[in-house]
């Protein structure tokens, strides 16, 4: 195969079943607030004290720095989304909407430096996982900077005032999510091509299904959900995608990653190119007002803010009825 290496029939019916339980707990965590205090506050915690020191040490697949930042971040950013959604005071302050994109920022830039570091690799096992580092890395970290700076429109983030109390977002949009699945399966393949099968593609694809299906405006609460779920699970058995029936190795070939890093690159210069062109043609500032307001997927998704919600605070585009 041109990405990964032949797949059995457990392999890939072990992919479905991951994808189906990583969707299954993140509806479980929308729908009971206190599933959601206990998976992303408790159990962390005992996992801390009890497990992760064991499991994800020096030697392990899951032991690198990366993976220990990784898994904090994506639970603060859990844990903030939840007090966004559960707190209407904070849900209603202009400062705290600044939270979502900086931990999304943040998470970008763990990546992209770490894209960046494995360039330097010669070709072997790194941490325990095989690497091969080349300009692809740099290629892919320059497409994760782009994704970045593309991120816009906060501004406009709220609160759906339904039994979910979902945190919605109208201006992240189908065309930067796919430029990020993009990035982010390409920074996958390239710096832990092993794990990729599950922590790229059925990751990605478990947060990008509810984000066009079942909540749509609610993708990065989605992805740190999702992310969450996976990051505590392999620190916890590292061995699933090393050494288990079901790890999956990548085809390790040089024309892979330089491909998946190339459509990553250009996916992602054609999303800042747009975006420019709009703030440039609609006159709209990108760090104050939501860029997208004219389009049907943003009123899709916007129609659903609150009635009192305050322009002034809130967002300051205005959206048709």
């Amino acid at each position: 195969m041109f990405l990964f290496e032949s797949l059995t029939w457990a392999q890939v019916l072990m992919w479905f079943v991951v994808l189906g339980a990583l969707i299954g707990l993140n509806e479980l965590v929308r729908w009971s607030k206190k599933a959601a205090i206990g998976i992303f506050i408790v159990l962390p915690i005992i996992l801390t004290i009890f497990v992760w020191p064991h499991t994800a040490g020096a030697g392990s697949s899951t032991g690198t720095w990366f993976h220990w930042v990784k898994v904090y971040s994506a639970l603060a950013g859990c844990i903030g989304f939840m007090l966004i959604r559960y707190n209407k005071r904070l849900a209603s302050n202009k400062y705290m909407l600044w939270f979502p994109p900086a931990i999304l920022g943040l998470n970008i830039l763990e990546a992209v430096i770490r894209d960046f570091q494995v360039a330097g690799f010669a070709e072997g096992v790194v941490d325990g996982v095989y690497m091969i580092g080349g300009p692809w890395n740099i290629m892919n970290g320059v497409a994760g900077i782009l994704n970045l700076v593309a991120i816009c429109g906060w501004v406009g983030i709220f609160v759906t005032r339904d039994r979910f109390q979902d945190m919605l977002w109208p201006d992240m949009l189908w065309f930067w999510i796919i430029a990020y699945d993009l990035w982010n399966f390409a920074y996958v393949y390239n710096c832990v091509g092993d794990h990729a099968f599950y922590a790229g593609a059925a990751l990605l694809i478990s947060c990008t299904i509810p984000a066009f299906f079942i909540r749509r405006g609610a993708w990065l609460q989605h992805r740190a959900h999702t992310l969450a779920f996976w990051m505590m699970f392999t620190m916890a058995f590292p061995t699933f995608v090393s050494d288990s029936q079901f790890a999956v190795d990548s085809s390790r070939s040089t024309t892979a990653l330089f491909v998946v890093s190339l459509v990553a690159l250009l996916a992602n210069i054609a999303l800042v190119v747009y975006q420019v062109r709009t703030i440039i043609v609609k006159r709209r500032h990108p760090l104050h007002d939501e860029l997208y307001p004219e389009l049907a997927a943003f009123q899709a998704i916007a129609a659903e803010r609150p009635a009192d919600a305050r322009p002034g605070e809130v967002h300051n585009a205005t959206v048709p009825a």
